[in-house]
């Protein structure tokens, strides 16, 4: 049966489409069809001894490279699946220690600038009150609570400084014994 591969997509699509469903294909039918309808415009007009014999065997290897990339997608999310499953996020416990002595010596820093400056850091920064709402709630005026929040964030700042200069001295040490 010779002819073009054009004609003969044309003439036997709806076999076509009952070979893919038949093995499997299921909605992905018609996409399969389509692909196989645009690797033949892309190939122009070829003549063909059996051109129905060659149109079965384009759809055989489409279905064929169609399972193969499910296959590869599959096996690739599971592995990825299973490095993020592996990772483990639980820090450290030298890591936990050095969080606590921040938070300590964070805690140590504001205790230091008295209580009233403590107090209106904590209501700003941790309960997320406004700055008019604290500078009523003392009877202060607004710029009175904005420098109390200055000098708080100054020390803070101070102290956060010296944590992180000692974390990454703890990192540095980290990085070493992991290469031993």
């Amino acid at each position: 049966m010779a002819g073009t591969l054009d004609e003969a997509f044309m003439a036997h699509r709806p076999a076509l489409l009952r070979y893919f469903r038949a093995r499997g294909a299921g909605d992905e039918a018609d996409d399969l069809l389509q692909d196989l309808w645009m690797k033949l415009s892309a190939a122009g007009s070829i003549e063909a001894d059996d051109s129905l014999a060659y149109l079965y065997r384009m759809a055989h290897n489409l279905m064929l490279d169609r399972r193969r990339g499910a296959v590869r997608r599959r096996l690739r999310e599971e592995n990825y699946q299973e490095v993020i499953d592996d990772t483990d996020e639980t820090p450290g416990a030298e890591h936990v220690l050095l969080a606590r002595e921040a938070l300590q010596r964070i805690e140590a820093v504001l205790a230091g600038l008295g209580p009233k400056t403590e107090h209106i850091f904590r209501r700003h920064r941790v309960e997320g009150i406004a700055q008019r709402d604290i500078a009523a709630e003392f009877g202060v005026t607004l710029s009175a609570i904005e420098k109390h929040l200055q000098k708080a964030y100054r020390a803070v700042a101070a102290a956060q400084a010296d944590l992180m200069k000692n974390e990454a001295d703890v990192r540095v040490r980290e990085v070493k014994d992991d290469r031993r």
